[in-house]
């Protein structure tokens, strides 16, 4: 997976994708947010559970442990090592869900500069991607340490001409189940190892280059210049 991704639908249509009856509680603002070149340390509207409402709040792309503020902030962790890794384990137990629209990865395909491509859903619905994090909750206020991180995982070969890896992206049902702080941490890994989205969800296609420069942030970065690939 690589840093770059598109979150532009208004609040709403990630609930909504998420299907939680709950009430919200809304710290991401109403608008639409067209993010259509998003690239860390941006901040994205992320989602995570508390008690019986689901909230979202702008939180940063990137996090490192208070030990490591010598290291680069990470943007991803490999769902292989999360669950044990020294570097993640005071967020482990925080769980989230980054609701998007799309990713971008690049590809060499000989030329002079690599090809960018954008993967989406088939269906089109925003994509449900696994995340922990330190984030605000009921008792812990915005920090200058908070900041969150996918969870990615090998492709499984269907993407591997696109990249080897992809961000851990849930159904709906199983995202509700990721968030529930009721859920056991043996299950939560259990999910995150064994039950996400196949490739066959997705598409890719090409994209123009210049979505390579992250100050263009016009919505003309996700047109295709290619028919979708499966």
């Amino acid at each position: 997976m690589c840093g770059r991704l598109s979150q532009y639908r208004g609040i709403h249509d990630f609930v909504a994708a998420l299907n939680i009856p709950n009430a919200l509680i809304n710290y991401a603002g109403e608008r639409p947010f067209e993010f259509y070149n998003a690239a860390p340390p941006a901040q994205l509207a992320l989602f995570h559970q508390e008690g019986q409402f689901l909230r979202a709040d702008m939180v940063r792309w990137g996090w490192r442990p208070t030990w490591a503020m010598d290291r680069a902030a990470s943007i991803k962790a490999r769902v292989d090592r999360i669950a044990h890794n020294p570097f993640f384990r005071a967020i482990w137990p925080h769980r989230a869900i980054i609701a998007i629209d799309n990713w971008f990865e690049w590809v060499d395909e000989g030329g002079p500069k690599k090809q960018p491509y954008l993967i989406r859903r088939k269906d089109r619905a925003p994509i449900l991607c696994t995340a922990i994090g330190q984030y605000p909750h009921a008792e812990h206020q915005p920090d200058a340490h908070d900041g969150f991180v996918f969870i990615s995982a090998d492709s499984k070969g269907g993407m591997v001409a696109i990249h080897d890896w992809q961000p851990v992206t849930l159904s709906p049902e199983l995202a509700r189940e990721w968030l529930n702080p009721a859920t056991p941490e043996k299950r939560a890994e259990q999910i995150m190892l064994l039950h996400w989205e196949p490739t066959e969800a997705f598409e890719w296609f090409k994209v123009d280059r210049p979505v390579g420069d992250i100050r263009n942030q016009q919505s003309s970065v996700i047109n295709p210049i290619s028919d979708p690939f499966v």
